[in-house]
């Protein structure tokens, strides 16, 4: 009798722990991969025979809601001078507390092996790269100058030679975050889009 009742204790003890672990993993939270918020996204082109010789555009979303409530500056205009190469690098932050600002650019690059900007552009509109770009065809050319520590583009700097004079061309960049599944080959589809705006391209014969 005596054992029968140190059988009984040690079940009910067990059925305890199963029921306690149990109900531990009812009330864990969810992981959730965190969203970053974008204010103020900046492109800064810089002449590389130049560098005083610099071309910015931007977009804001004061209230920081969606990667889609990004609107273009002044009318999102990118002029360029023919002929010119330039660097190409972003400013992307979120200033929903103005003394608090943070730095969005540099939280990219300290996770660029789970985003990649993608471009996509007027045909013709620079004689390097080539093409229109690469956000149909992630294997288009386009020059990247940065990678992460998997030699994965990353395209927080990019290089762009102006072609030809024109006006009324399209400059547009995507940025996709890509956890844990970017690759050298993963395109502008895979991942969710953080932002993804379209500028004015202007090109002149001679710098403004």
């Amino acid at each position: 009798m005596k054992n029968f009742r140190n059988y009984l204790l040690i079940g009910l003890l067990s059925s305890s722990l199963i029921f306690t672990s149990c109900g531990d993993d009812d009330d864990a939270p969810e992981e959730e991969n965190e969203v970053e918020v974008i204010t103020d996204v900046t492109l800064v082109f810089t002449n590389k025979a130049d560098k005083d010789d610099v071309v910015k555009a931007s977009a804001k979303d004061p209230d920081g809601i969606g990667a889609k409530e990004l609107e273009l500056v002044d009318g999102g205009n990118i002029n360029l001078t023919s002929g010119v190469t330039y660097t190409l690098t972003f400013e992307i932050s979120n200033a929903l507390d103005p003394d608090d600002v943070e730095d969005i650019a540099e939280e990219i690059e300290e996770e660029d092996d789970e985003h990649q900007l993608f471009f996509e552009f007027t045909d013709g509109a620079f004689t390097s790269p080539t093409g229109n770009g690469n956000i149909d065809k992630a294997s288009d050319p386009i020059n990247y100058k940065d990678e992460d520590d998997d030699g994965n583009k990353v395209g927080l700097k990019t290089e762009w030679t102006a072609g030809s004079a024109r006006s009324g061309g399209k400059f547009r960049v995507q940025l996709q975050h890509q956890p844990d599944i970017k690759t050298a080959t993963t395109g502008a589809k895979d991942g969710d889009t953080d932002f993804d705006l379209t500028f004015n391209l202007n090109i002149s014969s001679t710098s403004n």
